[in-house]
């Protein structure tokens, strides 16, 4: 059960705009908080568990999300928890050993893996066009972020595990993604041709994400430098530098404001990414979303509150971005002008 063309568009065209705003405000959030990455991170996750099932109950009551909604299975939903936990412990093992323009570039990966996972789980086929589409959407974002990478070879004092790594890391987060579409198609059959709201998924998908990366707790700080006995002062410390309160020996100016805006920008993200999974598929909603990394790369180039300085984008950068677009167009040219090119 397809959306109209429409509809499609102007959820495409919401995901790139929070998409950008997103990438954008993460950095800001981290200007803060840049001594405590890992307390934005488990706030992010445990916080939405929390505002996801509110507006799940509120959503209940007001009679959107139905009793047979809540009974759908839960087998995937603890799928999808358990890979999203797997691909953050992966994740951030990989992004601890490895030079940072290597994560963006590793992560593009991610595209490839969902369209190996789309085939084997969802049965899907893809034409050639679109094959070669996905390929130029990836080597055009890698393009773009290599341009900021020191000339040489970046990765030649790296273990090969790490990269290995952060490519599985990307194959959790693929699956979990499929998975959430797959949920959604046979919802659809279970409730008679009516797809399960996107809070549903969004809040039991969470729900077990949160309960993975607590019983993972322990491994995650040690990937972060953070001793088990530690933890507790250290989320103080955090939690004292997002209210910007006490006597921290670390300058705080910008929260709560940044990493707040920032919480509501990638909450209101994820619900847009979904809400377009529903409405189209996986793939096409991670094309879109890449589809924002070069305009997130130019944007944080120029000079902006709290990170004055700017950055100059090479011919690299311009030529990624000019490929991305081409490889989004031929993605989603539609059939019938596909034909008429062949016929040409």
């Amino acid at each position: 059960m397809g959306s109209p063309p429409v509809a499609t568009a102007a959820a495409s065209a919401a995901v790139v705009a929070l998409a950008v705003a997103n990438r954008v405000l993460y950095k800001l959030a981290l200007v803060p908080l840049k001594a405590y990455p890992f307390f934005l991170a488990q706030l992010t996750t445990f916080g939405y568990v929390a505002v996801y099932f509110s507006i799940l109950y509120a959503r209940y009551r007001a009679g959107v999300v139905t009793r047979d909604m809540l009974a759908l299975p839960k087998r995937r939903f603890i799928a999808i928890g358990l890979l999203e936990a797997l691909g953050v412990a992966s994740g951030m093992s990989a992004a601890a050993m490895l030079p940072g323009p290597a994560i963006p570039i590793l992560s593009q990966s991610f595209l490839l893996w969902q369209l190996i996972f789309s085939a084997l789980l969802l049965g899907r086929t893809y034409s050639v066009r679109r094959i070669i589409g996905c390929l130029l959407v990836t080597s055009g974002v890698i393009l773009a972020v290599a341009s900021g990478a020191n000339e040489g070879q970046f990765l030649s004092k790296v273990q090969l595990i790490w990269p290995a790594l952060m490519i599985t890391s990307s194959a959790f987060q693929a699956g979990a993604s499929i998975l959430k579409e797959a949920v959604f198609i046979d919802g659809a059959k279970r409730l008679k041709g009516k797809r399960p709201d996107i809070f549903v998924v969004n809040s039991f998908g969470s729900g077990f994400q949160a309960l993975f990366v607590f019983l993972l707790l322990p491994f995650l700080s040690n990937l972060r430098g953070i001793k088990f006995a530690e933890l507790p002062g250290y989320l103080n410390g955090g939690a004292e530098c997002f209210l910007n309160v006490g006597e921290s020996p670390i300058d705080c100016g910008g929260a709560p404001f940044l990493p707040l805006l920032f919480i509501v920008v990638n909450m209101a993200f994820n619900i847009s990414l979904l809400n377009l999974v529903k409405r189209s598929s996986a793939l096409v909603a991670s094309l879109t979303s890449t589809s924002a990394v070069p305009i997130s790369i130019y944007i944080l180039s120029l000079p902006l509150p709290y990170i004055p300085h700017g950055a100059e984008l090479s011919t690299s950068f311009i030529i990624g971005a000019v490929v991305l677009l081409m490889g989004l167009i031929l993605y989603n040219l539609p059939q019938s002008w596909s034909r008429r090119l062949k016929a040409d």
